[in-house]
């Protein structure tokens, strides 16, 4: 995957130690609730600043569009998701995280945002596995004129993928190694 070309990136990838982990809380709407100082320090705002701020102002435009929308489509029915995310910092730095985006519940049994830890990821899962589909998921997208269908045919994609190796989505990324 091509870290290079665009202005807003850098190229230099950023690392946290295996014993960390990036917590972060929303609302429904993806409005960050809570930051921890890992968080912060990765995206490079402090936690206080990144409060109030859309979890997207951390999207990495190499990620493909169509793994978050499974991602919010599976969060959004009650049910927890592992991925694997190229974040980009503030400063157009990068980091891999291995995510788990949980629903949080009020005492009516409403969603009433989420909740995401993040470790550090398999190194090997993500140069073998996560970059190759991730670039081929990207060219797809960006094969159509209308980022919708784009969106939806990469998604197509990804669930033949993961279909084709007879496991639900969630064991499938687990079974890389992560």
């Amino acid at each position: 995957m091509q870290l290079y070309g665009n202005p807003d990136l850098t190229g230099t990838e950023r690392y946290f130690d295996k014993d960390e982990v990036i917590v972060s809380k929303t609302d429904t709407k993806g409005i960050i609730t809570y930051a921890n100082r890992t968080f912060g320090r990765l995206a490079g705002m402090t936690p206080q600043q990144a409060v109030g701020k859309n979890h997207n102002i951390i999207r990495h435009p190499h990620m493909p569009r169509c793994v978050f929308k499974l991602l919010w489509d599976t969060i959004s029915q009650g049910h927890e998701i592992f991925a694997y995310v190229i974040n980009r910092s503030l400063n157009g730095d990068h980091y891999w995280v291995l995510a788990h985006v949980t629903p949080s519940y009020n005492k009516a049994g409403e969603i009433v945002g989420y909740h995401s830890n993040r470790r550090v990821p398999n190194r090997e899962v993500i140069d073998t596995a996560i970059i190759p589909l991730y670039s081929s998921l990207l060219e797809i997208e960006k094969s159509h004129e209308s980022p919708k269908e784009g969106m939806m045919a990469g998604l197509n994609k990804a669930v033949e993928v993961i279909g084709g190796s007879g496991k639900e989505y969630n064991h499938f990324i687990m079974s890389l190694g992560g």
